[in-house]
């Protein structure tokens, strides 16, 4: 492929507090080659912006939003998902939506998903798919098949994704919303168990990703050394909600452990009223990154009325209750995305030999979060997609 060269452009690199000083972004064999080399052939952007392309830490390709419960999911067949699988991947890339991190499904379709999406067969972001999550017996998903009575079932699990070549092992520690007779506030796995098995897939070789409700699942991740929190909802056993531990915060932070939060566009609704969910939300924020904790951008699209394209609409309204600034509500879905998802030597930044996965904005993304909702072009691995209309 020759190079390309888009010129006359605002750089953000996905780092800097600002746009940068080259004014162009050189594209060769789906790979950024240059900034700011001049070319008497380059294309011209002038009035555009150029960031990253955004990730979401948190999907599920297989799920339906439009579709309310687990049960009405659970009745749809292999070649209608399939199918479906198509028209959301698509809509993701053309939204700007270049990586997706998919956290759960039964029968690895996903994974289908993200095969073809490599081979180039199709058009999708880059995926990176977890297969059957490990569960407790009757525990939340455990539709999916990763039942476990004990640490051994738990590795036979891990096993099995691991025939399928998942990218990275997902835990349940606690239960959820979506599946009934969980509870979302109770831990599913025992401090000991979740160590052995965090500890059994690392052996593997993978990053692990747990999904946590309750403040004694989310210790018990964060002493495991998980790699992502996900909701992170600080709920007491009873469900209620509770303000963060900051012990449980001081671990997380000692540990690496990332917060994938999965505030997505639904969250606005929650705004104003008393003031309490906010306030208590905000707080909770504020203590972990206090501890020093790093958050990242997700939005467990898939679930009820959460859209897979929708990362962009969702990331002001994260700003929000995170107490971000545009430029780190940006990077929690570009280059500290990049780092959490462990692929920052592959994408995530606007950088000579990554990949050339980029958005091409009106207006100013880093004063304003809402430009983003409506790319001009976006580029996935080097290969230019029309956005959105």
């Amino acid at each position: 492929m020759q190079e390309q060269t888009y010129a006359n452009l605002r750089v953000w690199d996905g780092i800097a507090n600002g746009y940068v000083e080259a004014d162009s972004v050189s594209v060769n064999n789906g790979l950024i080659s240059a900034l700011g080399k001049r070319d008497p052939k380059a294309r011209d952007m002038s009035g555009l912006t150029v960031i990253p392309g955004l990730m979401d830490a948190h999907v599920h390709m297989t799920l339906d939003p439009e579709i309310p419960s687990a049960e009405e999911q659970l009745r749809q067949k292999a070649p209608e998902i399939r199918e479906k699988m198509l028209g959301r991947a698509e809509r993701m890339v053309r939204a700007g939506l270049t990586t997706a991190r998919d956290l759960g499904g039964g029968e690895w379709l996903e994974l289908e998903l993200r095969d073809r999406i490599n081979r180039g067969e199709i058009v999708g972001p880059r995926l990176l798919c977890a297969g059957q999550p490990v569960t407790s017996i009757a525990g939340h998903c455990h539709f999916w098949g990763g039942e476990s009575a004990n640490t051994a079932d738990a590795f036979q699990v891990i096993d099995r994704q691991r025939e399928h070549q998942v990218d990275l092992i997902k835990i349940m520690a606690t239960g959820g919303n979506l599946t009934r007779g969980s509870s979302p506030g109770a831990a599913q796995f025992s401090r000991d168990e979740t160590c052995k098995i965090v500890a059994y897939a690392k052996t593997a070789g993978y990053e692990v990703a747990a999904h946590c409700h309750g403040t004694e699942g989310i210790g018990n991740a964060a002493a495991a050394g998980v790699t992502t929190v996900e909701h992170c909802s600080w709920l007491a056993k009873d469900g209620s909600r509770q303000d963060y531990d900051p012990e449980i915060a001081a671990e997380m932070a000692a540990q690496g452990v990332w917060v994938s939060p999965t505030v997505n566009a639904g969250w606005a609704r929650f705004r104003g009223g008393d003031g309490k969910f906010e306030a208590r939300i905000a707080k909770n924020f504020e203590g972990l990154k206090r501890a020093g904790v790093r958050l990242v951008a997700s939005t467990d699209a898939g679930i009820p009325n959460v859209r897979h394209e929708d990362l962009a609409k969702a990331l002001p309204v994260f700003s929000h209750y995170a107490g971000l600034s545009p430029v780190e509500a940006l990077r929690s879905a570009t280059s500290e995305a990049a780092r959490a998802l462990a692929i920052a030597d592959i994408a995530g930044t606007i950088a000579p030999g990554l990949s050339a996965d980029l958005v091409f904005l009106e207006g100013d993304p880093l004063s304003d979060l809402a430009c983003i909702q409506q790319p001009a072009l976006v580029m996935v691995r080097g290969i230019e997609i029309e956005a959105k209309a």
